[in-house]
């Protein structure tokens, strides 16, 4: 194993990769204790890949909010739950348990329990969570559960609004975001990896519904904290968002 700097880090560097979409070496970074780092942004700009990386190198916990209201959606797949039915979505809201856990270093997420963490990915387990996130019962519910995580320390969480509301105080926010075209982009080359039949068309036809239905919601919308990094990945690689990340890390690290 080698060293070299980044930009006010001493890192190690390995064999892993991290990508958006190609593949680059392992950077494993000095722990900087403390800070929680929300990371908002639309569907597939990226949020996922920069959050996960971005805990491992820091030795913090990574809070998936998004995964949380996809094992909600699914639930309520599952159980063919009519959402107009504001009794019943309440008590299955009310019924729900969901944690998010290490475990042999893979993320893993728990519904009731149970690990679903490979039943969540799909376009309309996504959909409903898009759908099922407007309602107030269930964002009540959510903040219950983030903030409770959160709570354990270190932390980088990532999401819709998680640093407008699940942790406005956040010490680090970011907000990352990218074109339509290059996310439907990167979305449908995933799908199309894990086997799904899918058209470009179709995605950028779903990413731009989705990213109504989240930026006109009454609750919660959609969009940057006034004291957030925005960041356009539209033409970065993953590893200069994530440098940039680090830079905005250390820099919040040195002055606390």
């Amino acid at each position: 194993m080698r060293r070299y700097f980044l930009p006010e880090f001493l890192c190690f560097v390995g064999s892993n990769s991290f990508a958006l979409g190609a593949e680059r070496e392992d950077i494993r970074c000095e722990k900087v204790e403390g800070l929680i780092v929300a990371i908002d942004g639309p569907s597939a700009a990226g949020k996922s890949t920069l959050a996960k990386r971005l805990a491992r190198d820091l030795g913090y916990t990574y809070l998936d909010t998004g995964a949380m209201y996809r094992a909600l959606a699914l639930k309520i797949l599952r159980q063919g739950l009519d959402l107009a039915d504001g009794a019943k979505l309440a008590a299955l809201v009310g019924a729900t348990e969901i944690d998010l856990v290490e475990r042999e270093g893979n993320s893993q997420v728990l519904l009731d329990g149970v690990d679903v963490s490979a039943l969540i990915r799909t376009p309309e387990v996504g959909q409903m969570a898009s759908k099922v996130s407007a309602f107030p019962i269930v964002r009540r519910r959510m903040l219950e559960l983030q903030r409770v995580l959160g709570q354990r320390g270190s932390v980088v969480a990532e999401g819709r609004d998680i640093g407008t509301v699940i942790f406005p105080e956040a010490e680090v926010k970011i907000y990352l975001d990218a074109s339509v075209q290059e996310r439907a982009r990167r979305r449908y080359e995933e799908l199309r990896k894990s086997g799904r039949d899918v058209t470009l068309e179709e995605t950028v036809r779903e990413l731009e519904e989705r990213d109504k239905r989240d930026s006109e919601r009454d609750m919660a919308p959609l969009r940057k904290a006034d004291d957030a990094l925005a960041i356009d990945s539209s033409a970065l690689a993953a590893e200069a968002v994530l440098e940039r990340v680090m830079r905005a890390v250390k820099r919040k690290s040195l002055t606390n």
